[in-house]
């Protein structure tokens, strides 16, 4: 590979970031997006699902070094193998080879950060009779991704990792991977540290709790930054931030119709709704659960199914569903489902309006900005995955500031 010629060369004036990335698992980049709030410069994006490109290159600019989009490439982390020939890791050790010692040239004694959020699909609630042998196939092997990216981290040393997934991960009954990624970790030189926060905490209009793990490089790290375990403190909370609403965040949006797409709006679109849930939806009040339906002006509206287990357990089940959200608490946690209001509780609050969120309300509430454009505009199901899959940007922010400020002789640390 031939080396690109240093910026200065290029007549590029620089500025110089607060840090150097590269975003593993990057998908529609909700990572990156706060790792260039925070200051940095990303490198790259990684995921193996080509659908995010263009979401995530058309709103991932820096604002450091050249001021170039970031780059994404769309590559497997596995090692090809007889079994499974489709792994890139080879070639993505060489692509990032290059990309790390041009941008360490350029901005020489920065600090790299490594983002690590794996896909959290194997470590979820659903059941692994519903997939396919393929499917359970490929879920077994990417639990097993974040031992790969550590390969990674081995291999070219960053100062930081930072590392976000499903508060269910610390699970023994997930293998351990969380655990034993900490440990890896431990072992090649880091102070690492982990802990389960909620994001309303930070900032984020949103319920959702979640799984930190945050390491540095021993030798760089903050004695202050070392709790008495020996292990990398892991804030709880943003003392900076205050709790966002659900109204707070979304209520300045105009008004919508299910099944509508507002002209200007971007994403601002809603799911269709069939008649019997425009009745369950309009008898619905913001915060209450979906006792309602069992007393409507229509009779009980409540599903079949729900009665029988309902009846069996002789308790209400599966009260969230077909309910709105309350407008003065943080929102739910914002699922791939986010637009289905048959998938949790997520009717919007204002009575007025008969109808589930829509795909720009729930990347608010995931704390993307308003200009955040997912990509295709006119599509549903696959801008809903990647905005229920995404780490809240403001997450990252405030993870990758804490990070920078842990490393001793930094200018944040100052």
């Amino acid at each position: 590979m031939t080396a690109t010629k240093p910026f200065k060369e290029r007549g590029i004036s620089a500025e110089l970031p607060t840090f150097l990335a590269v975003d593993f698992f990057c998908g529609a980049g909700g990572t990156t997006h706060g790792l260039i709030d925070s200051g940095g410069y990303v490198m790259a994006g990684i995921d193996k699902d080509g659908r995010c490109r263009e979401t995530y290159v058309e709103n991932n600019v820096n604002r450091t070094l050249d001021g170039a989009k970031v780059k994404f490439l769309n590559r497997d982390i596995f090692p090809a193998t007889d079994d499974y020939p489709d792994g890139e890791q080879a070639l993505l050790e060489d692509e990032l080879d290059e990309m790390i010692g041009d941008c360490r040239r350029d901005a020489p004694g920065v600090p790299l950060l490594f983002a690590i959020c794996a896909p959290c699909q194997p470590f979820t609630k659903l059941s692994k009779k519903e997939l396919s042998d393929d499917r359970k196939a490929g879920r077994e092997r990417d639990s097993n991704l974040l031992q790969e990216a550590a390969k990674f981290v081995a291999r070219f040393r960053p100062e930081m990792v930072l590392s976000e997934n499903v508060r269910g991960i610390r699970d023994p009954k997930y293998g351990g991977v969380w655990n034993e990624f900490k440990k890896t970790l431990e072992a090649l030189g880091y102070i690492a540290g982990s802990r389960v926060v909620c994001t309303s905490k930070f900032g984020v209009p949103q319920f959702r709790r979640r799984s930190i793990l945050v390491a540095v490089r021993k030798e760089l790290l903050r004695d202050e930054c070392v709790s008495e375990d020996g292990e990398l403190i892991v804030p709880e909370c943003d003392p900076n931030s205050e709790t966002v609403t659900v109204r707070q965040a979304i209520g300045g949006l105009p008004a919508m119709v299910a099944g509508a797409q507002h002209p200007t709006v971007p994403n601002h679109k809603t799911r269709t709704l069939s008649e019997l849930n425009l009745k369950r939806i309009a008898a619905a009040l913001p915060g209450k659960p979906n006792s309602y339906m069992e007393n409507t002006e229509h009779g009980d509206l409540s599903l079949a199914c729900h009665r029988k287990v309902n009846a069996k357990l002789k308790v209400r089940c599966f009260t969230d569903v077909y309910t709105r959200m309350s407008p003065d608490r943080p929102s739910p946690t914002i699922t791939t489902k986010c637009h289905s209001i048959s998938n949790g509780r997520f009717g919007h609050y204002d009575t007025k309006q008969l109808r589930g969120i829509s795909l720009r309300e729930a990347a608010i509430l995931q704390s993307f900005p308003k200009d955040y454009i997912f990509y295709p505009e006119n599509a549903i199901d696959p801008v809903a995955r990647m905005i229920g899959n995404a780490v809240p940007p403001r997450l990252a922010k405030y993870f990758s500031d804490y990070l920078v400020g842990s490393l001793s002789g930094t200018e944040a640390a100052r």
